[in-house]
């Protein structure tokens, strides 16, 4: 979700023979002519990766990394995975591009998948990396700071106290609540959850017939690691709205009005797509009873078919003031406390969890001991927030966030800062 990525065509299995040096070197190579708006699409990609993604969109993709970094000069790095199948990293003039990529087997060796992971800007400082983010239009919060040096200050920060939209870093809220349940006794990781066949947003879950069975454990993990929108209205089905909001103050988020009522993704689509908005129109004059209320009388029975199948393809803000809304010392509090409270024992599970996915490319998550991830986006809003510890000792939190309710963002700005923040933090 957070990173520009290109569909991949096909899956290479791992093969028992060693990797083909030679084809991956000379499909490496072709990747900097493409990566500068040259070379031949044709000749270079397989005609079933073609199939799914055309030379223009595939262009399209190649140009929003020039627009950050400037020209591709040349292959830095080349780890095969394979056979025929590497990770690569792509020098810049203004930082560094990380992919996967495929190819086939047989001569002429074609790419069939091509997968941008990450970005990282070319930043010599922290400093530097805050100045970049307050220079992005709109709004901006940034902080790094230490969790197990509680009373130092930030290491750098950027109006580190003004809640901002987070988009789907709101999960955070949940997974903390089965978190306590959790320790409390309440839940265990395998409780099964039956689908009721109440009405779900996108994700796995969504055309899954009711009686349907996810234990928590499976919930939480779509929810973290793949931001899976089903799976999150179904564990804030299950753990309950009352207790959910119960867990902001106790989280660390300074003012909790900012995420309450607190918001399905289903309600929150709802209210920016049906009937052109007009519900979010009208949430957004009311006060917290106000807002319950319209959520029980209008919202809820509002049928999931009268949201536009095209809600945010245009890629145009809407309604930011519709959001979950925290500060980025908000969220290093909300990580510091999943932190202390994941670190032994049965929601030890939840720290795994956030670790599946680190949001930022390999080479900087390598820096690290340990990387947790949740991040958040829709048009005109991107956080990405990171537990860290550090390979020497230490616990730090990294938090990004961007709100811009005019224009759609270059979200590829902020991730290669924060990865570039990642990397620089690391440093001995």
């Amino acid at each position: 979700m957070l990173a520009p990525a290109i569909a991949t065509a096909q899956q290479a299995a791992p093969p028992p023979a060693a990797a083909d040096d030679a084809a991956l070197k000379h499909r490496a190579d072709d990747l900097v002519a493409l990566l500068n708006g040259g070379g031949d699409v044709a000749a270079a990609f397989a005609p079933e990766f073609l199939a799914q993604v055309n030379e223009a969109q595939l262009r399209a993709t190649i140009a929003q990394v020039t627009q950050m970094l400037g020209r591709a000069e040349t292959v830095a790095t080349l780890t095969p995975i394979s056979a025929h199948a590497a990770d690569a990293t792509i020098a810049y003039e203004k930082g560094s591009l990380s992919l996967k990529f495929a190819v086939q087997p047989e001569a002429p060796h074609r790419f069939v998948g091509l997968r941008l992971t990450g970005t990282q800007s070319g930043e010599q400082s922290i400093a530097e990396v805050a100045a970049a983010v307050r220079a992005l239009p709109g709004k901006t919060g940034f902080i790094l700071t230490r969790l197990d040096a509680p009373d130092a200050s930030p290491i750098a920060a950027i109006d580190p106290d003004r809640p901002l939209a987070i988009g789907s870093a709101f999960k955070l809220v949940i997974l903390a609540e089965l978190v306590r349940a959790i320790e409390a006794g309440e839940r265990d990781w395998d409780e099964a959850i039956t689908l009721d066949g109440s009405d779900l947003p996108g994700g796995f879950y969504a055309d899954k017939a009711k009686g349907t069975i996810a234990t928590l454990r499976d919930l939480a993990t779509r929810m973290i690691s793949v931001s899976d929108n089903s799976a999150t209205d179904i564990l804030l089905a299950t753990l309950g709205r009352a207790k959910v909001e119960a867990m902001l103050p106790v989280i660390g988020v300074k003012d909790p009005a900012g995420m309450r009522p607190f918001l399905s993704t289903l309600e929150m689509f709802k209210l920016k797509g049906v009937d052109g908005g007009k519900l979010g129109d009208q949430w957004l004059t009311l006060d917290e009873k106000g807002r319950r209320t319209l959520l029980a009388d209008k919202v809820g029975p509002a049928p999931i078919s009268a949201i536009p199948a095209g809600l945010f393809q245009d890629n145009k803000p809407n309604r930011l003031g519709i959001e979950w809304y925290a500060s980025p010392a908000d969220l290093a509090r909300m990580m510091d406390w999943l932190r202390r409270h994941t670190d032994s024992g049965p929601a030890a599970e939840a720290r795994r969890i956030l670790g599946l996915n680190p949001g930022i490319p390999p080479d900087a998550a390598s820096a690290w001991r340990y990387v947790g991830y949740k991040g958040g986006s829709e048009p005109g809003v991107l956080d990405m927030t990171l537990l860290l510890e550090a390979k020497a000792g230490g616990w730090y939190v990294l938090s990004g966030t961007w709100n811009n309710p005019d224009a759609a963002l270059a979200e590829g700005r902020l991730i290669g800062l924060i990865a570039r923040a990642a990397t620089l933090a690391a440093a001995p």
